[in-house]
Parts: structure tokens; C-alpha cells; sequence
């Protein structure tokens, strides 16, 4: 997008908010799917998710690698194949995959993590998904960490040859800003190491998302997560419309899939709250 764009898609946002159309308005349909990832709703790592999504009339599920209790058990064919069949038989897709459980036994400092991020693309390969979600919670934290970022760096490093050669793309989910999450991607130096960018955990780490999105651009970030912590999507504190509007602007794509994750308010029944979050997604970002 040029600039001459991109400042009259702006031009158009401020003049159709002060008309009042800023609750209704889009800038054209997003090229996204909309999925939601296996453990928000019930299903983590189990080929049933396929069906609940189907209830709920998603696109796609993000399908969890596993525990270290099941020594991330999708590493087994045969678990693979049964994802495969549910996908199959639902219609509807393996968006991308995650290892969760990073959160809990630390990619920037417990060796086994190696083999783990290294089998992943393998199965992201057989699942014929671009996108492996590396999350950097909890135990995993980089905030105020120079050792532990210096170390991912250059785990990062070594498994990115075959990453690059698989066409997989290993996504950094964190607290981190996006300065901080660009200077890991240039470090590091290749193409398949981008941010797995999450608007409710960037506002909870008390950064501006609209300006990290910009910041980071389309082609820093490969897929969304959506949420609102214990709350529907539309009654917590994020503006999903401007969001939109935002990522619109930037002509994003990413891999083609955001995934909603942890949207549901106590005692709401996880199909209808997803169902509503669906709805209020599509019609935040202008999508059918």
C-alpha cells in the first residue's frame, strides 16, 4: 500500500467516525478465516474440537501439540491421523498448531524444548498448516529477561534453517512490545520467525495496540488471537472495531486465520458464547 493509500484510507475512517458510522463502518472485508483454538473450547489436543467448531459454524481449529504429561502426544502419527479424519469429516480446517506448553517448561531454558519446536514443523508439514504458535508465558516470560531472550535467539537460530525449508512460520506469542519482538526477529535473521500477535495480552502488558500494530506491519505479524478474558467478545475494553479498521489499513493477511481464545463470561455454554463472538467478529471486521 502506498502512502497516498493508506493516508486516504485514514481520511475516510476520521470522516465516517464523526458521521456517526464508526460502529457499522469497515474498510472492506478482511481476507481472514476465523477459527478457535482446541483448549478454549473444551477440546485441547482431542479431535472432538472438530465438531464443536462445526457446531458453532467456525472455520478452522488451532490444534495444541500437547503436555509434557503426554509427551506432546501429536507427535504420534496416529493421533494425527485422527485429526485429520475429524477435519475431514466436518469440514471444517486445522488452522495452525501451538505449543502451549512452553508456558510451563521454558523454550528459553529446558533442552527438551528443542526437540519439541524442531518436531512441530514436521507436524505443522503433515497437517499442511504454515503457522506454530510459541508461547512465551508464565515460566517462559522474556520481560525483563536479557539471558532468556538471548537464548531463544539462538535456539531460534538453529532451528530455522529447517523451518525455512518446510515453509513454516514459528510465531512469537509474549508480553514483549513490538520493538522488543522486531529486534528478536532481525537478530535471528529469518523470514520465518514473525510475532503471533494477541491484542488482549499487548493491552494487559499495558501497550497501545493500535500503535504496536502499525509498528509491527503486516508482514511482522503472522495470525491473530482474539479475546477478552472472561468476558464475550464486545463487553470487555478492546475496541475490535477501530482493530479492524487498523488492521484493514495495513492491508494485513498473515497466514489467513485469527483464532478466538478465552471469550467466554462464567457458566456461558461454549457453543452459543462462541456463536455470539463469531457473529460480533465478522461483523467488527467487515467479514461475511
Amino acid at each position: 500500500m502506498t502512502r497516498r493509500e493508506y493516508l486516504k484510507r485514514s481520511a475516510t475512517i476520521a470522516l465516517l467516525s464523526g458521521m456517526g458510522f464508526h460502529e457499522t463502518y469497515s474498510l472492506g472485508k478482511l481476507p481472514l478465516h476465523i477459527g478457535a483454538c482446541d483448549w478454549s473450547i473444551g477440546k485441547s489436543s482431542d479431535p472432538g474440537a472438530f465438531e464443536v467448531a462445526r457446531q458453532i459454524g467456525l472455520d478452522g481449529i488451532q490444534v495444541n501439540m500437547g503436555s509434557e504429561k503426554n509427551d506432546l502426544h501429536m507427535r504420534q502419527p496416529d493421533l494425527q491421523q485422527a485429526h485429520l479424519a475429524a477435519s475431514k469429516n466436518s469440514t471444517v480446517k486445522i488452522a495452525s498448531i501451538a505449543i502451549g506448553e512452553l508456558n510451563n517448561v521454558p523454550y528459553k531454558s529446558d533442552p527438551r524444548t528443542e526437540q519439541w519446536v524442531s518436531d512441530s514443523i514436521d507436524v505443522a508439514k503433515a497437517f499442511d498448516v504454515k503457522v506454530i504458535l510459541l508461547a512465551f508465558f508464565n515460566q517462559n516470560d522474556l520481560r525483563n529477561d536479557p539471558a532468556g531472550k538471548e537464548e531463544v535467539i539462538q535456539r531460534l537460530k538453529r532451528v530455522t534453517p529447517k523451518a525455512e525449508k518446510l515453509d513454516i512460520t514459528l510465531g512469537i506469542e509474549s508480553y514483549l512490545s513490538a520493538e522488543e519482538h522486531l529486534e528478536i526477529i532481525n537478530r535471528v535473521g529469518s523470514e520465518s520467525i514473525k510475532v503471533y500477535y494477541d491484542f488482549r495480552n499487548s493491552a494487559d502488558a499495558g501497550y497501545d495496540v493500535i500503535k504496536e500494530i502499525k509498528q509491527l506491519g503486516r508482514d511482522a505479524i503472522c495470525e491473530l488471537h482474539i479475546k477478552e478474558n472472561g468476558k464475550l467478545l464486545g463487553e470487555g475494553t478492546l475496541d475490535w472495531y477501530k482493530i479492524g479498521e487498523t488492521l484493514s489499513l495495513i492491508d494485513y493477511k498473515g497466514d489467513g486465520w485469527m483464532q478466538i481464545e478465552w471469550s467466554l463470561e462464567k457458566d456461558t455454554p461454549i457453543v452459543s458464547g462462541y456463536q455470539h463472538n463469531l457473529g460480533y467478529l465478522k461483523n467488527s471486521f467487515g467479514i461475511k
